[in-house]
């Protein structure tokens, strides 16, 4: 019989892809997703008839203990987040109530049903870390910089406490950044590649971006969702850094997606001054310290040893890989547009 699983942000770029590989594989795959006014399905529209669909939310514990409990299933994949980190600034409650206490709904809803043998992955993060001295393994200290990176550690000690005091299986993957062409636009690498593609086809001029000299561990979100379905397979629940064990500074991620337009970039001058040109002298990438965080973190790169021994997990698609392909699909989008 085929097992069940139910995706909390399903609709999001972790969603689905781990909804398409989980269909690939056989499951049933059930989903919760947020009411709007309109339709926000697109990253699943091409699996839509495959799924079975939910409304629900993570700040409203009896919603996630019904649809819990109507479906039962055997896996509980929460990957349901306010996301951003910049915004969590501007919107702290709502982000550890969704991001932080929802997983603890989740959590006593599944204890309360003696759903015994469901099995939940809880996605944490690499923002957990915040300023600890790189690379970051399952035993660096945290020390989140951002309301987003305290709700995550919230959702990280519950799930190890419910773990540990009611012997659930709950595995916690600490994922470092990981992008697709099904990233949101809002995040600074697809707002780079879409920026690549308009300049590229001449509607847009210049993209302005914050702290070039981040450096960030970037892997491809394809290869993050798999990682998340072997961590419920394994043996016994654990926690897991999932990163390649690189990092890239902001100022590489942009040369690299400009070069893959046919349009490199040479830097000059120094700081906010910092500018981009092209090899005509236009000037098509400034800084606005707008974009800069009010607690920056400088460095994130992942040791993902665990991983790579107890799951036998390891990223196929490079970096370069990655960027190509998002370069590649926002100059097609932006071309048809056109």
């Amino acid at each position: 019989m085929s097992k069940i699983a139910l995706i909390t942000g399903i609709t999001g770029q972790d969603g689905s892809y781990l909804a398409e590989l989980l269909l690939d594989k056989g499951y049933r795959v059930h989903g919760i997703i947020r009411r709007s006014s309109s339709l926000n399905t697109g990253r699943i529209d091409h699996i839509f008839g495959k799924l079975v669909l939910h409304y629900g939310d993570m700040t409203d514990g009896s919603n996630l203990l019904n649809v819990i409990a109507k479906i039962r299933p055997d896996e509980i994949y929460n990957l349901a987040a306010q996301s951003h980190v910049m915004v969590s600034f501007e919107t702290p409650e709502y982000t550890v109530q969704a991001d932080g206490v929802g997983m603890l709904r989740v959590l006593e809803a599944v204890r309360s049903l003696q759903l015994k043998t469901t099995r939940i992955y809880q996605a944490c993060t690499s923002e957990m870390f915040g300023s600890s001295l790189s690379p970051q393994s399952e035993l660096t200290p945290f020390q989140p910089c951002s309301p987003y990176g305290s709700a995550k550690l919230y959702s990280y000690w519950i799930g190890r406490n419910y773990r540990e005091s009611y012997s659930m299986f709950v595995a916690n993957g600490i994922l470092f950044n990981h992008e697709s062409p099904r990233r949101g636009e809002t995040f600074v690498t697809r707002k780079i590649t879409k920026a690549v593609a308009r300049i590229k086809h001449g509607t847009l001029d210049c993209v302005s971006l914050g702290n070039l000299d981040s450096k960030r561990d970037w892997g491809h979100a394809k290869d993050y969702a798999r990682a998340m379905w072997m961590m419920l397979q394994h043996p016994y629940s654990a926690d897991f850094v999932i990163a390649t064990g690189v990092s890239h500074t902001v100022r590489q991620m942009v040369s690299l997606a400009f070069s893959f337009a046919d349009m490199p970039l040479v830097w000059q001058g120094t700081g906010v001054s910092e500018v981009g040109v092209d090899a005509a002298g236009i000037t098509r990438v400034r800084i606005d310290p707008k974009y800069y965080r009010p607690n920056e973190v400088n460095d994130l790169r992942g040791d993902p040893s665990k991983a790579n021994g107890d799951l036998r997990w390891k990223p196929t698609i490079s970096f370069e890989e990655l960027i190509r392909e998002m370069v590649q699909h926002d100059c097609e989008e932006e071309g048809y547009v056109k």
